[in-house]
């Protein structure tokens, strides 16, 4: 980043809450985790600073006044919540309404073709409601939505356990639909995937890893793939 000098053309996310020695959102955490993100980055701000999960034992107000203090300091350009539920969501939202602080900007949730349930319903009407942003992470369900996986195949990968777990008869009814529409647009399984989730209300960006360039070919596809009506409705059937 600092070679290339392409700072401006990049937007810089990271979380809060989970490190080892900066659990919680207690605000000295908060504070602490951001001032070491932009040490390490070598960067003078970031531009999505995420509460990576939810900390019911500290008080919402005590986590947004200080989100707000790094905002108004130009460290922070914006806040977001990560694994969040819908109500405390909603309640984050209205603390800072009524407080005047900073607000939550986007949500990160587990979201994608096989896993829906957990974002689909009262998290996604919240964002809806209240015009938030959604980031999904695990967009390609630790790999299975890439389309490697299947029943004879060997996939040297960590993941490849997790992975696995989806090849049931659901999974491959499913995995049969993604191959068709795939070939159909001469694209990838992996892009047909993200393009359904591109598809959804409310979704910005989905998130989905790659560990080597050629993994990276097989996801940049999704950025210009657009599935028609009764893909994403075929889809969405089968993906329940």
């Amino acid at each position: 980043m600092a070679s290339r000098r392409k700072r401006y053309q990049m937007v810089i996310a990271t979380k809060v809450g989970i490190a080892p020695g900066l659990k919680g959102l207690s605000p000295t955490t908060i504070r602490s985790a951001a001032e070491a993100s932009l040490r390490r980055l070598r960067v003078e701000c970031i531009d999505l600073y995420y509460a990576h999960v939810d900390d019911p034992d500290t008080p919402l107000e005590d986590s947004l006044r200080a989100f707000t203090s790094l905002v108004t300091e130009g460290k922070v350009r914006h806040i977001a919540a990560s694994n969040y539920t819908a109500p405390r969501l909603a309640e984050a939202l209205a603390v800072s309404g009524r407080e005047g602080f900073a607000r939550y900007v986007a949500l990160q949730p587990h979201y994608n073709l096989v896993h829906r349930n957990e974002y689909e319903g009262d998290l996604r009407d919240v964002c809806a409601h209240e015009r938030l942003g959604c980031l999904p992470y695990y967009a390609l369900a630790k790999g299975f939505l890439t389309g490697k996986y299947r029943p004879d195949a060997h996939v040297d990968s960590a993941r490849a356990t997790a992975a696995g777990a989806y090849l049931d008869a659901h999974g491959l009814q499913l995995l049969a639909a993604l191959d068709e529409v795939a070939a159909t647009h001469h694209t990838t399984v992996a892009a047909v995937s993200l393009a359904w989730l591109l598809a959804q209300p409310t979704i910005v960006a989905p998130i989905a890893s790659a560990r080597t360039m050629e993994q990276l070919a097989e996801l940049l596809p999704a950025a210009t793939l657009a599935l028609t009506d009764d893909e994403v409705a075929r889809l969405s059937s089968i993906g329940v």
